[in-house]
């Protein structure tokens, strides 16, 4: 029951700090708020009413039994009223109207039907509140005659309660004000942070990062700062370690060539020149996997022009690019993506005869559906492919001609856009690429 029900206050409480600290806050005001008024208007407000109202109605059955025992001195009796109390009295033979003047909901007419009541007894009186801004009008029906009176509202409601509800309300309102002001300061350098954290997550090199804030999230995001530079440098110097040996190597092989053209034996000196072409081979994959860990800016890139600018640079017949006219940018590392969206295409044209390119937008994000007609991946293993290094000695083997490091490239690259890759079967009976990217 316990859980059940904290689930419930989890999914309707808002996600976002900003709107759970302002909970925090302008919470307990507003429950003393409504508290306050609601004692008030109890225990003062409405009492006072009634009593007020109970004391005019009392005066209104006075002149009325004082005008049914002694008429002669109407007149007096009336200028008097009139002077002290401010009333208006009539004295007519008109007959009560059928509509009822009262409001159903209105506490005022509530507390005066029910002194009427009580002292007049039914169909005896009528009145109306809303008719004059600052007067009321009462009708009493005393034997075939039906005295009415206008009486100031002031004697049969409270006119502080409007006053009383603006004192309470006006400084809630702007304590609450307040409140948003610098809950917004405060939260502010949260959401720096994170967006400097997801900057970071997709690649980025977050550089002009400054610290602000409370002392707690000062220290986080210097943390943060701090963090994103060695990893920084760590990666700068695997990238520097991996294309200094690549180059280094280069040229000894480079002297392994020469030195094999010179040989006479030309049957030993092609088969170590296969060796040496497949070992240059490995050194450019080993380079490509050593520039994907290079920096590069991120910019706002048309996913569009992109896979348009690849294929035409390939100039083959057999890719076609469907886009359905859909326009998407987005923010990328426009070098790293293309280098990724060329290794699928490659390989599919290397294994196979024709490659599909298929754009979709969704909700946020960009699907690019990359099929092909070859021989495929068995399903068993589609995550290993993605593995650095990895060989597949199968009919198709994407990496015959690397190290296992091409769908290892694309995957680091897909995945640093906060993007995800997933492999499947094509309508050819190829490999179908699904690449999913936030835009």
């Amino acid at each position: 029951m316990f859980s059940g029900l904290n689930k419930f206050i989890k999914y309707i409480l808002p996600k976002r700090l900003f709107y759970r600290a302002l909970i925090i806050v302008a919470a307990p005001t507003i429950i003393l708020q409504i508290i306050i008024t609601i004692v008030f208007y109890d225990s003062i407000w409405i009492k006072a009413n009634k009593n007020i109202t109970r004391s005019l109605v009392a005066q209104l059955k006075t002149i009325e039994e004082v005008y049914r025992n002694d008429k002669k001195n109407l007149d007096f009796f009336t200028d008097s009223y009139e002077n002290n109390f401010n009333f208006e009295i009539g004295i007519n033979q008109e007959t009560f109207p059928k509509d009822s003047g009262e409001r159903k909901f209105s506490p005022m007419d509530r507390s005066l039907r029910r002194e009427l009541k009580s002292v007049f007894g039914n169909n005896n009186y009528w009145f109306n509140t809303s008719k004059f801004k600052n007067a009321v009008e009462i009708k009493i029906r005393s034997d075939n005659e039906v005295i009415e009176f206008l009486v100031p509202k002031e004697m049969v409601s409270a006119s502080s309660v409007r006053l009383f509800v603006l004192w309470t309300t006006l400084p809630s309102l702007v304590l609450i004000i307040i409140a948003l002001i610098f809950l917004k300061n405060q939260t502010k350098p949260l959401v720096k942070l994170a967006k400097a954290a997801e900057r970071f997550g997709k690649g980025d090199y977050v550089n002009n990062f400054r610290a602000s804030g409370s002392q707690e999230i000062r220290k986080a995001a210097f943390e943060f700062d701090r963090m994103a530079k060695r990893i920084n440098r760590h990666l700068n110097q695997r990238a520097e370690m991996l294309s200094g040996i690549s180059h280094d190597l280069r040229t000894p092989l480079t002297r392994l060539k020469l030195q094999l053209a010179m040989l006479k034996q030309k049957e030993i000196s092609e088969k170590m020149s296969k060796d040496i072409d497949e070992m240059e081979k490995m050194l450019n994959d080993y380079l490509q996997f050593a520039k994907t860990q290079s920096q590069e800016n991120t910019t706002t890139i048309n996913l569009n022009k992109l896979l348009i600018s690849i294929k035409n640079e390939f100039n083959n017949d057999n890719i076609s690019y469907d886009d359905s006219n859909i326009m998407i940018e987005m923010k990328a590392r426009p070098t790293a993506l293309k280098r990724s969206f060329e290794n699928i295409i490659q390989n599919g044209l290397t294994y196979g005869n024709k490659v599909d390119i298929h754009v979709q937008k969704g909700n946020k994000r960009a699907l690019i559906i990359i099929e092909d007609d070859g021989p495929g991946i068995p399903e068993d293993q589609y995550k290993n492919v993605f593995k650095p290094f990895f060989r597949l000695d199968k009919s198709r083997s994407l990496n015959q001609s690397g190290v296992g490091l091409g769908l290892a490239i694309v995957e680091d690259i897909i995945n640093s856009h906060g993007g995800s890759i997933q492999l499947g079967k094509s309508q050819n009976n190829g490999l179908q690429v699904r690449i999913s990217l936030p835009f």
